[in-house]
C-alpha cells in the first residue's frame, strides 16, 4: 500500500541573479569516484543548515539567464539511523551481463499509452519522465557535470513519443518498423538542486542527481505522479520498473523490471539491465491506494545510470537510482506548483 507521509515544507527565502553559465561541459553519463555504500555509511547526518544549502537550487532559463533560490526547510525529520544500508546479495552484473532481460516495446497501443507514454527523450542523450502537464523529471548529470552546464543544455528539448496521422486520417506510426517518432518541445527552464554542485557536496554524491525541466508548452498526455520511495522490504518482491531510450537500441523504447540489491537513505543499488541513454528514466512501483481496491503507479526514484563508486578504496560498478525521499518530494512538488500548498501529503 502507498503510505501517506507528512511532507516537510520547502519555503522560498530569496532569489538572486547569477552570471550566465558557459555551457561548455561535456555530457558524461558514467561518473567516477562517486561516494559509494561504505563511504555513505561514514557520512555525518546533514544538519538543518546543511539541508537548506543542499536543497537551494539553480534555475536556468531558455534565454541563458540563471538564478539561485535559497530555501528554508520546515518540519524536516532528520533520520537518526543515518545512511544505513541493507546488504542483500553480492554484485551480480553491470549494465548487461549474461541474459539481457530488457524488453523493446514495439506495439504502438502500448507505446503511446500509460505508463509507457510517460517516458520522454532529452536532447542531451538521456531519458526522462512526465510528472505534470508541463514538467519532466530527469538526472542532473544529463545537464550539469557538477561544475558547469553541458553544451547541449543551452537549447534543451524534450521528445514525446507520438503517432502521426497520414492521408486517410487514421493514426499510424511515422515509421513502419515500430520505432517511435518524437514531437520535440523546447524547455523553458531547468531546476537543479545545489546539492549536485561540486564545492557544496565535495566529491560527487549521487544523492542529488535529479533535475526538473519545465516545458514551454503543456502536453495533453497522462503523466505519472510522484510517490515517496518505500524501503526495499515494503516493495512487492523488491521489484522496480522503468522505461527509457537505451543507446544500443536506437529509437526503441526499452522497458525493464528487476530487484533492488542495496539501499541507503537516498540511493537504490540495483541490477537492472540498462545501457547509457536510459539515464534519467523515472523508476516506478505499482501499489494499492490506502483504503481502496485501486492500484496506482507512482515514481519513486530517478535512474542515475551505471556508475563507478568508491567501495573501501576500490572502484566498483553499480546501477544506481536516486530515491524520492520526503524532502525531495517536497522540493520537486514545489518546483511543479510554485508553492507548497499542494505538497503536504506524499
Amino acid at each position: 500500500t502507498w503510505h501517506l507521509k507528512k511532507i516537510p515544507q520547502i519555503v522560498r527565502e530569496r532569489t538572486f541573479s547569477l552570471d550566465s553559465p558557459k555551457f561548455e561541459a561535456k555530457t558524461k553519463l558514467e561518473l567516477n569516484s562517486v561516494c559509494g555504500i561504505e563511504c555513505q555509511r561514514k557520512l555525518p547526518l546533514p544538519s538543518l543548515s546543511d539541508l537548506k544549502d543542499l536543497l537551494s537550487y539553480e534555475t536556468v532559463f531558455e534565454n541563458g539567464t540563471r538564478t539561485l533560490t535559497e530555501v528554508n526547510v520546515l518540519g524536516a525529520v532528520l533520520d537518526p539511523a543515518g545512511n544505513t544500508t541493507t546488504r542483500r546479495s553480492s554484485r551480480k552484473k553491470r549494465q548487461i551481463y549474461g541474459t539481457d532481460s530488457r524488453f523493446s516495446i514495439y506495439d504502438k497501443r502500448f507505446m503511446t499509452n500509460f505508463p509507457f507514454n510517460t517516458a520522454v527523450k532529452v536532447s542531451t542523450g538521456c531519458s526522462g519522465i512526465l510528472i505534470s502537464p508541463k514538467h519532466v523529471l530527469t538526472a542532473a548529470h544529463c545537464l550539469h557535470n557538477g561544475k558547469d552546464y553541458v553544451k547541449g543544455s543551452k537549447r534543451l528539448r524534450v521528445g514525446l513519443m507520438k503517432t502521426k496521422s497520414r492521408g486517410n486520417g487514421r493514426k499510424r506510426k511515422e515509421t513502419s518498423d515500430g520505432m517511435p517518432s518524437f514531437q520535440w518541445t523546447r524547455v523553458k527552464s531547468t531546476h537543479i538542486p545545489k546539492g549536485w554542485f561540486k564545492g557544496v557536496s565535495g566529491d560527487i554524491a549521487l544523492d542529488y542527481d535529479y533535475a526538473v525541466l519545465e516545458l514551454k508548452r503543456p502536453h495533453k498526455r497522462k503523466y505519472m505522479e510522484l510517490g515517496i520511495s518505500p524501503t526495499i522490504k515494503m516493495m512487492p518482491g523488491s521489484m522496480i520498473h522503468f522505461s527509457g531510450f537505451d543507446n544500443d537500441r536506437s529509437g526503441q523504447l526499452v522497458y525493464r523490471f528487476c530487484s533492488i540489491s542495496d539501499e541507503s537513505n537516498d540511493l537504490f543499488y540495483q541490477y537492472c539491465d540498462a545501457e547509457p541513454g536510459s539515464t534519467g528514466s523515472g523508476i516506478y512501483l505499482r501499489l494499492k491506494e490506502p483504503n481502496k481496491k485501486k492500484w496506482k503507479r507512482k515514481i519513486i526514484a530517478v535512474y542515475s545510470g551505471h556508475q563507478w563508486v568508491d567501495i573501501n578504496g576500490e572502484q566498483q560498478d553499480y546501477n544506481v537510482a536516486v530515491r524520492i525521499t520526503p524532502l525531495k518530494y517536497a522540493q520537486i512538488c514545489f518546483w511543479i506548483h510554485g508553492n507548497d500548498e499542494n505538497c503536504t501529503q506524499g
